[in-house]
């Protein structure tokens, strides 16, 4: 499976260099209604940061932590990590944020894109609510068992799970998400049940309350700055170039530290800058 990569290169979602991916029907013997762009209920915003993404899909992942016992730490580090921060054209073009592939039993509408191969097929949700839903199911399956018998704060433990499971080809993906967990202290969201959910509304509540009183003023959230020598969020006028000169690395040690097959790069993409 391909590791995109991002900012705290934070499932880093891997720059993409194939060609726009194209939507195909699932061969089925139910009729399958053509697939509509960003059915998404949130609202996504062009170029999104990885604070905007975590404050609209921090809500879902704590309420499948609920459910299923995946820590939302996890879920929201894959999140961030394998769809550039929402910005990846998996996730624009098919809701898909974890990188899951058709694999044996979809029925559902499916979009051509290269990964590890050319032409593969990417799942494509409605919504990207439909998208964190389908990764619990996902993790139920009986690869990745053992990781349900760790404790809901064991981050580090479900990390490095994920990468021994097979569930990405990067070898740095348990530490990317381990990172981006750190940098962005996601396992605030791992507490207890009661409490995560008070939180989460409360901060919902705080949103809300601005929205409706200063509807023109956008909230502003500083962001924590980079860990150094950890990862980078590619911002815009960022090349492989300008990105390796920074950090002392060389354009090929970038490539390789974070598995890219070309040169192009995604705004919100994270990306490991140090060895």
């Amino acid at each position: 499976m391909r590791v995109v990569i991002l900012t705290v290169c934070v499932a880093f979602s891997i720059a993409c260099t194939a060609s726009k991916p194209v939507l195909v029907k699932k061969e089925t013997t139910k009729p399958v209604s053509a697939p509509v762009k960003v059915f998404t209920t949130k609202t996504l915003s062009k170029n999104q940061t990885s604070i905007e993404y975590i404050e609209l899909f921090k809500g879902i992942a704590v309420e499948e932590m609920i459910k299923s016992g995946i820590p939302a730490s996890i879920t929201l580090a894959q999140g961030l990590l394998e769809s550039a921060s929402g910005n990846s054209i998996l996730a624009v073009e098919a809701n898909n944020h974890f990188g899951i592939k058709c694999n044996v039993g979809w029925t559902g509408q499916t979009i051509l894109h290269d990964d590890d191969a050319s032409g593969e097929c990417f799942r494509v949700y409605e919504s990207a609510e439909q998208s964190y839903r389908d990764h619990t199911e996902f993790l139920k399956r009986a690869r990745y068992a053992s990781l349900f018998l760790l404790p809901r704060n064991d981050y580090k433990g479900w990390a490095h799970g994920l990468k021994q499971a097979g569930y990405a080809t990067n070898p740095k993906y348990a530490d990317l998400l381990i990172d981006l967990i750190e940098r962005y202290e996601l396992n605030q969201y791992d507490r207890a049940e009661s409490t995560a959910i008070a939180q989460v509304k409360r901060e919902e509540k705080v949103l809300a309350e601005i929205s409706s009183e200063e509807p023109a003023k956008r909230l502003e959230v500083p962001e924590k700055s980079a860990l150094a020598m950890k990862i980078y969020e590619v911002k815009s006028g960022d090349t492989l170039y300008s990105i390796s000169r920074r950090f002392n690395l060389s354009v090929d040690d970038v490539k390789i530290l974070n598995s890219l097959h070309g040169n192009e790069l995604k705004l919100g993409q994270l990306l490991l800058v140090s060895k």
